[in-house]
C-alpha cells in the first residue's frame, strides 16, 4: 500500500551505479588525531596511523544487531518495526525493548517501543529495557481499576483495556482522557526512578535491622553483597529513555521523553498531482542542559544564589548534559547519603563513588519525570502520520529531523544505490510542521551537509539512518568512521540506537507474525 502511494516519487528518479560497493584505493589507511601520555604523564596530540576496514566488514558491523518485524492484526492494520544499534563504547550503553498488549478480544492493541541512552555505563539502560514498560503497563491498569467496579475480579488485561474501551463492561462513568493517561505515564517514570534510587538504601536498611554491624564499625560492609552492589550500579550510572506508546482502539500516540533522545514522525500530505510530499513532526524535545526551556526549570527549582552554577558550559552543574534521566543519583542522593553508601558498598572493592560536583548544594536536580506528547492517528486517511523514528543521540549529532524523514520516505518508496545529497529534497519533497527545540546547540551535524552523498542499500531502515549518519554513499567516510576502534572512537561518535515504526491498513486477511533478522 505504501509503495503503490509513493510510487510516482520513485519513478522519476536516477541513481548512481554500483560503484558504492567497488570502492578502491592505493592508501588503505587514515591518520587520526589521538591524546595520549607522555612519559612526563602530560597528555598530547599525537597522529596514530589506523587501517581501513574492507566494506565486507563494515556491513557485517552495521547490520550485526538489526532486526525486522511484521504483524498483521486481526483489526486489518500490518505493523512493521526495524531496530539496530551501533556500539562505539565497549560494550554499548545503549538499549532498545518492544513489547504488545492484546486486548482480550483481539480487536486492538497497546504497542510500546522505548529506546535508552545509557552513560556512566549500561547498567541502568539494561534495567529499563527489562522493566520499564511493564512498570508503565502496571501503572495504565492500576488507573483504570481505582474507578472500575469489580476491579479485584479483573484481570490485568481487564484493568489496563478499561481504559481504552469507550464502553466497558461493569464499569462506572469515567472521565478517561489524554492527560489522565499522560500523567499515568508520568507518574510510572517517576517512581520507578525513586524504587531504582532506594533498592540500595533499602538493601541497607535490611542489614542493620538483622544486626550485622559490629561496635568497632557500625556501618556495614556490603561491598561483596551481589545484590547491593547490584542496585548501587543501576543507581549511579544513569540513561536517557524514550517511549512510545500506540493505542489502536483509541488511535492515539503517546511519546513519552526523559533526556535528549528524540522522536520525530513523518506526516504523509498527498498533492493533486497524484504525488505527495512528507511533513516532518519532532514529538520530544532534547532535555538537555543546553536548552533554554531546561535551563529555566532548572534555575527555577533551586534558590537563586545557584543561578549561575545550577548550569555551567552547557551541563547541569557543569558535568551531565542531559538536564532529565533514570539514574544519575550523584545528581539525586544528599551528600550525606551518598558518603555513607560509598563507605558500605564501593569502598571495600577500590571502586569508589565519584564526588559530586563542587557546586552541589539542593539536591536533586535532574529528574527523571518526561514529557509526554500526544498525537491522533488514522489508519485510513492517506494525509496522516505514517512512520515514526526513536533513535538515541548519536543519530542526531549528525543527521536533522528533515534529513531523516527524507531518508525514510525514500527508502519507503522503494529508492535504490547512492543518491547525491543535492537532489533528494526534489525526489523526496518535505517540510516542517514542527521543528520541536534542538537542545544541542549547533555542536552537531559535522558531516551532515549538502555535499556527498546518501545511500540506499540496507533493507533494513534502522540500519539505512544508521549507515547515511556516518557517512551514508561517501564510502571512504564511513570507511574511515568506522575503522576507529573501541575506546578512541567515542570521541568522534556516539552509540547509536534506532527504532522505526511504520503500518499499513487492509491486510485484514493477513494475522499472522514473522520475525526476520537482517542477513549479513
Amino acid at each position: 500500500m505504501l509503495r503503490r502511494a509513493w510510487k510516482p516519487i520513485a519513478a522519476s528518479l536516477v541513481v548512481a551505479g554500483p560503484a558504492y560497493y567497488f570502492y578502491t584505493s592505493r592508501d588503505q589507511t587514515f591518520e587520526l588525531p589521538v591524546r595520549v601520555k607522555d612519559s612526563d604523564g602530560k597528555k598530547q596530540i599525537v597522529m596514530k596511523t589506523l587501517p581501513l576496514l574492507p566494506m565486507t566488514s563494515i556491513n557485517s558491523s552495521l547490520r550485526e544487531s538489526s532486526t525486522a518485524v511484521t504483524k498483521s492484526r486481526p483489526y486489518g492494520v500490518t505493523w512493521h518495526h526495524t531496530t539496530a544499534a551501533l556500539p562505539s563504547n565497549d560494550p554499548i550503553e545503549d538499549a532498545h525493548s518492544h513489547q504488545i498488549i492484546q486486548s482480550d478480544d483481539g480487536k486492538s492493541d497497546l504497542l510500546f517501543f522505548s529506546v535508552f541512552d545509557g552513560h556512566g555505563g549500561r547498567n541502568t539502560s539494561q534495567l529499563l529495557s527489562r522493566t520499564l514498560i511493564n512498570a508503565v503497563a502496571l501503572k495504565l491498569s492500576q488507573l483504570a481499576a481505582s474507578t472500575t467496579a469489580s476491579s479485584s475480579t479483573k484481570s490485568f488485561t481487564d484493568g489496563l483495556w478499561a481504559i481504552w474501551s469507550k464502553s466497558p463492561p461493569n464499569s462506572t462513568p469515567t472521565s478517561w482522557d489524554v492527560p489522565s493517561i499522560s500523567s499515568a505515564i508520568e507518574n510510572a517514570f517517576v517512581e520507578f526512578d525513586q524504587v531504582l534510587l532506594d533498592a540500595p538504601i533499602s538493601i541497607l536498611k535490611q542489614t542493620l535491622q538483622v544486626g550485622n554491624s559490629t561496635a568497632k564499625s557500625p556501618v556495614p560492609d556490603l561491598s561483596s553483597n551481589a545484590s547491593g552492589i547490584q542496585t548501587m550500579q543501576a543507581a549511579i550510572s544513569g540513561t536517557c529513555a524514550l517511549m512510545a506508546l500506540f493505542d489502536t482502539a483509541q488511535k492515539d500516540l503517546y511519546i513519552a521523553c526523559t533526556g535528549d533522545s528524540r522522536a520525530v514522525a513523518g506526516v504523509w500530505k498527498p498533492t493533486a498531482d497524484g504525488k505527495g510530499t512528507w511533513e516532518v513532526d519532532v514529538l520530544s524535545e532534547d532535555q538537555s542542559a543546553r536548552n533554554p526551556k531546561e535551563v529555566e526549570r532548572l534555575r527555577s527549582e533551586h534558590p537563586d544564589d545557584e543561578a549561575d552554577n545550577v548550569v555551567m558550559n552547557g551541563r547541569v552543574l557543569g558535568g551531565l548534559e542531559p538536564s532529565r534521566a533514570f539514574g544519575d543519583a550523584r545528581y539525586k542522593w544528599p551528600i550525606g547519603m551518598q558518603e555513607l553508601l560509598n563507605q558500605v558498598y564501593m569502598a571495600g572493592n577500590g571502586t569508589p563513588l565519584r564526588k559530586p560536583p563542587r557546586t552541589f548544594k539542593t539536591p536533586p536536580y535532574v529528574t527523571s519525570r518526561p514529557v509526554v506528547t500526544h498525537r491522533k492517528l488514522s489508519f485510513e486517511d492517506p494525509s496522516s502520520l505514517r512512520f515514526l523514528v526513536l533513535a538515541t543521540d548519536g543519530l542526531w549529532d549528525v543527521l536533522t529531523p528533515e534529513e531523516v524523514v527524507t531518508l525514510v520516505g525514500g527508502h519507503l518508496a522503494g529508492l535504490k544505490g547512492t543518491i547525491p545529497k543535492s537532489t533528494l529534497p526534489s525526489l523526496v519533497p518535505t517540510s516542517v510542521a514542527n521543528a520541536g527545540v534542538d537542545g544541542k546547540a549547533g555542536k552537531h551535524l559535522a558531516r551532515s551537509t549538502k555535499q556527498g552523498s546518501w545511500a540506499f542499500v540496507d533493507d533494513n531502515l534502522s540500519t539505512h539512518l544508521i549507515r547515511n549518519a556516518l557517512g551514508g554513499g561517501d564510502e571512504k567516510e564511513l570507511r574511515q568512521i568506522m575503522s576507529i576502534p573501541a575506546g578512541t572512537s567515542r570521541r568522534y561518535r556516539d552509540d547509536i540506537t534506532v527504532t522505526v515504526v511504520w503500518w499499513e491498513a487492509g491486510k485484514e486477511n493477513e494475522a499472522e507474525s514473522v520475525t526476520v533478522k537482517s542477513k549479513l
